[in-house]
């Protein structure tokens, strides 16, 4: 049994496999980082689509810059900022650039792959980051987490507090690096537009 789901109750067979493959962080940030790649490599770019699909990339990437710089994982809950507006703005923003990258390529198969994959993997994060969270920060994070949906927003004007840092984004966080790969996949699109 893996460390994420320790707390869960016991599965056996095919369910204790599909449930420990649904929990791998490693698995899920893989195949989302080679699920972009493999998008441009067969994108059969179509004007509307391409275009909303790069607003969407960039605001993704916006989103993950912005809350990247929030966060200091585990040691502190962060409740300002991106996380006024949603639990995981990560992911929001992940699902913004995915959506993005899926209407970009001009594939269809690109939405199934694109709606199995974040069904199979994103239910199960936030679970255990919720569930993980409330361990680490207790009732302030659970009354937190009763007022912040998940991933959308209801509103877009985030609570003043907290303080953005690109030090903390680049160092801690390495979003940077991630931004710079969703660009250069993101290009090999364009290019073949």
């Amino acid at each position: 049994m893996g460390t994420r789901t320790r707390d869960l109750p016991p599965l056996t067979g095919l369910a204790h496999l599909l449930r420990e493959l649904r929990y791998q962080e490693a698995a899920r940030q893989g195949l989302g980082l080679l699920l972009m790649p493999v998008y441009a490599a067969f994108a059969r770019p179509v004007g509307a689509g391409f275009l909303i699909g790069a607003c969407l990339v960039l605001l993704g990437s916006v989103v993950r810059l912005y809350a990247s710089g929030f966060i200091t994982k585990n040691q502190e809950l962060a409740t300002s900022g991106p996380y006024s507006l949603v639990r995981h703005p990560l992911y929001t923003g992940n699902l913004l650039i995915l959506a993005g990258f899926t209407l970009a390529s001009g594939l269809v198969w690109a939405l199934l792959v694109s709606l199995a994959f974040w069904w199979f993997y994103y239910p199960t994060a936030i679970e255990y980051e919720d569930r993980k969270l409330r361990r680490i920060f207790g009732e302030p994070c659970a009354q937190w987490q009763r007022v912040t949906p998940a991933v959308i927003p209801r509103r877009f004007v985030p609570l003043r507090g907290g303080t953005w840092s690109l030090r903390t984004s680049l160092s801690r966080n390495l979003e940077p690096l991630v931004i710079a790969y969703t660009a250069a996949c993101f290009l090999w699109i364009y290019r073949s537009f």
